[in-house]
């Protein structure tokens, strides 16, 4: 499975954005070239800055791929999804409880199949490398083949991608659970053979508090102590339902994130999808252990679960992320998601500025998964992880773009109409993994070497 990643020295140029931190804190963490190089080797970036200032210091004979006029950025980063969702998206929405019931379990049940589970993880990676994601925390199903599947595809095009088995033992079909030795002992044979092969990465992965028994939660609780690097994820207060329902389960908990509490499954990297209704208690754990709150609008849109309160838990301290929540959420795009994150922001009389958004995005969405030492930013030493984006991709983006008037209302048009359409090219590590025009180089399934491609320098008129 090893991967040949993008050791080849090259040159990408374009505009470049990149953000050393959120820029609703300090403007000055916008790092914006107009005329950028980005200077990559060995799958990682060695430096990034004006064209007149380093091109002079560029060694001859390097590959130079111009994507100008188009905008360079970090990899988009989605830290919430599910893999066995992707042909459950668009079902007619119903309440989570009846959703799950109806859809999602039911679709799940297919992922014993290893060619299900393969089919399922390479169209899964080839549509986030179509939305510019380059790095996904993913929830498989209760199978362990699931989990083999997107982990051995990922590693095949030497994608830094966070997954794991679903953990699931109670209030869910016979086909579909385990038991908590079973969750045990295969979420610690997916660790010994895929945590830290190439750039992958295990999560543990209760599925949420309601499909796991106590005993299971202690064993996912004993996983958390034995690999204290390692990711969680799981869910938390999507829906009013959902919480009666833990506290009839748990009788015990004072509040939903008690449950997981209890069991040491609140710490830094822990991810919790939704988090739409938590109490103060609530909000001030997360902030005190840092685990990481993940909006998920168009899934919480869809369900009609409710609206993230992002102002009233940032300033609790909670570390934020955004996703796209396949197959609840109905769009693989971060561009589309944000953009229904905004509008769901707008509803509780908040406003999220385009920077705010595309920093969320790649280096927001890379902290909220303590991944952001590695990804999510452009700068000398990160992983050269890329997405390329057109700004007047469309012809209605391109009409809006000449009256645009500075770089802050470009990025709001791109945020509030862009969508797939809008990714030029996607990088891992320095290879070029989608390319709109087709040329993309994805082993094993393209055995060719990579071409110089080249945007060409456009007027946008």
């Amino acid at each position: 499975m090893k991967n040949e990643l993008g050791n080849e020295e090259q040159i990408l140029r374009g505009r470049v954005l990149s953000f050393d931190g959120n820029p609703a804190v300090d403007a000055a963490n916008i790092r914006y070239f107009e005329d950028g190089l980005i200077h990559l080797k060995d799958g990682l970036v060695v430096a990034v800055g004006e064209a007149s200032t380093l091109l002079p210091a560029i060694s001859q004979g390097l590959r130079v791929t111009d994507h100008r006029p188009h905008l360079i950025m970090a990899g988009f980063v989605d830290p919430h999804l599910h893999m066995p969702q992707t042909q459950v998206i668009g079902s007619y929405g119903t309440e989570l409880m009846e959703w799950l019931s109806r859809y999602t379990f039911p679709e799940e049940s297919r992922y014993a199949d290893k060619t299900v589970c393969d089919t399922a993880a390479g169209f899964l990676l080839d549509q986030l490398a179509a939305n510019g994601t380059t790095t996904a925390a993913a929830y498989c199903t209760s199978h362990p083949q699931s989990a083999e599947s997107l982990f051995e595809e990922s590693g095949k095009r030497g994608l830094r991608m966070v997954a794991g088995k679903v953990m699931m033992d109670r209030n869910a079909p016979a086909g579909l659970l385990d038991t908590p030795q079973r969750a045990y002992d295969e979420s610690k044979a997916l660790i010994q053979r895929f945590n830290g092969l190439d750039r992958l990465t295990y999560a543990i992965t209760p599925r949420f508090a309601p499909t796991s028994t106590e005993a299971q939660l202690e064993v996912a609780g004993v996983l958390a102590r034995e690999h204290p690097d390692l990711p969680i994820q799981t869910h938390l207060s999507e829906s009013l339902a959902e919480i009666d329902f833990v506290k009839d389960l748990f009788g015990w908990s004072r509040d939903y994130l008690d449950v997981y509490e209890r069991y040491g499954l609140v710490r830094r990297g822990a991810l919790f999808g939704h988090c739409i209704h938590l109490t103060m208690r609530e909000r001030e754990t997360l902030a005190q252990l840092q685990g990481s709150a993940i909006f998920c609008p168009t899934s919480n849109l869809f369900l009609g679960s409710g609206l993230f309160d992002r102002a009233g838990l940032q300033a609790s301290g909670v570390i934020t992320g955004i996703a796209t929540d396949i197959g609840g959420g109905t769009s693989y795009s971060m561009l589309v998601t944000a953009a229904e994150g905004y509008k769901v922001l707008a509803l509780r009389g908040e406003r999220m500025t385009a920077f705010e958004a595309f920093y969320w995005m790649s280096a927001g969405n890379a902290y909220a998964m303590a991944l952001d030492e590695r990804i999510g930013r452009i700068a000398p030493g990160y992983e050269a992880d890329l997405v390329v984006l057109d700004l007047a991709a469309t012809p209605a983006m391109r009409h809006r773009m000449e009256r645009a008037e500075s770089l802050a209302d470009q990025l709001f048009a791109l945020l509030i109409m862009g969508d797939d359409r809008a990714v030029v090219a996607t990088y891992a590590m320095g290879r070029k993994i989608y390319d709109r025009k087709g040329t993309a180089t994805l082993p094993p399934r393209h055995e060719a070497p990579i071409t110089a491609v080249s945007a060409g320098w456009q007027s946008q008129q």
